[in-house]
């Protein structure tokens, strides 16, 4: 198989070297044999050749089985949302999990917020009036029955609770359009509790109640962040792994930035990135349909989360670990050794 790695700015490139290395000791361990295929992507590429994205870079991430990348600086809409877009990555697939020892507000957090990717004021529809901005805010019923569907997919393997979080009581077309449209394809998933909330009473809920949640299903803006939100509610950002998905096309990500502030000192937590990996993985291995893939997922999560119980973190988290430091015992545990 083979993966595009987009390494990204700041401390990208070190997450990106950690992960590739938990990575492929994970895989050699289940004979699973990939090819990377390392581009360059984001600020260092708008400096050295004057777009963000290259051509060449996005034609090496569509012909790949799935990309993983490092978060991208300032030009990173010009990166991921040109991705999304053209690629449909339509589905922004964002898991929050409490992991032991991580300052989670509650240790039974375990949700996944499912955010539709295409749509909604990230479709950058703004006119400038002078005086004044106006934003345009689309919602399809086919994007919204789409992401509907993802969701409840995910719920159908979890604990079969799908949330449709929306503000239809205001917006009462574009919300509106979005809550019918889930409460129909819930129609055909009778196995799956269904339940609306408004978008004010489910942040709320994820500070007061986050371990009530199972799957959360919003709009582009609101699924963005809510998924911050719920991330920082189960330990930080420094755990939360997402993933791009599309009918045929995978792009897994951490949810955080490209933090410039501590790039090059070797101290960045990496989960979020191996985490990343580990999403990767098993999407691959529904794919492929590849034991080995989904094998290798769960030694990638398994080494993440006894090393969370341990108390082993980086120094930019409070712990004592460089980034290599942290990445190397990460492997040897995902290799089984």
């Amino acid at each position: 198989m083979r993966i595009s790695l987009i390494r990204g700015d700041g401390i990208g490139p070190e997450l990106a070297d950690a992960a590739k290395q938990v990575l492929f000791a994970a895989a050699d361990a289940q004979g699973l044999v990939l090819e990377l295929d390392e581009l360059e992507a984001g600020d260092s590429a708008l400096e050295k050749e004057g777009r963000a994205l290259p051509d060449r870079v996005f034609e090496a991430v569509k012909s790949s089985d799935a990309c993983l990348k490092a978060p991208v600086g300032e030009s990173a809409a010009d990166v991921i949302v040109a991705l999304r877009r053209r690629l449909d990555l339509y589905a922004n697939i964002r898991p929050a999990v409490a992991y032991p020892g991580t300052p989670a507000l509650h240790p039974g957090i375990d949700m996944v917020i499912v955010r539709e990717n295409t749509e909604d004021l990230y479709t950058g529809a703004e006119v400038d009036l002078g005086d004044s901005a106006v934003a345009l805010r689309p919602v399809s019923a086919r994007a919204s029955e789409r992401i509907a569907r993802r969701a409840f997919q995910e719920a159908g393997g979890r604990k079969k609770l799908v949330t449709c979080v929306h503000k239809a009581n205001v917006m009462r077309v574009s919300d509106g359009l979005f809550a019918r449209a889930c409460a129909s394809v819930a129609q055909d998933h009778p196995g799956v509790k269904f339940e609306q909330m408004y978008v004010d009473a489910c942040a709320m809920e994820i500070i007061r109640r986050p371990e009530r949640f199972d799957v959360i299903v919003t709009t582009n803006m609101f699924g963005d962040i809510l998924s911050d939100e719920a991330s920082q509610a189960a330990g930080g950002l420094g755990m939360a792994p997402a993933a791009n998905v599309g009918d045929s096309a995978g792009l897994f990500e951490p949810v955080h930035g490209a933090a410039f502030d501590i790039a090059g000192r070797g101290v960045a937590n990496p989960c979020s990135m191996i985490l990343a990996s580990a999403m990767m993985l098993e999407w691959l291995a529904a794919r492929k349909s590849d034991a080995r893939c989904a094998s290798a997922a769960g030694a990638v999560r398994s080494a993440v989360r006894s090393m969370a119980k341990e108390g082993s973190k980086t120094r930019d988290v409070g712990g004592a670990m460089s980034t290599r430091e942290f990445a190397s015992e990460a492997a040897r545990r995902a290799s089984g050794r």
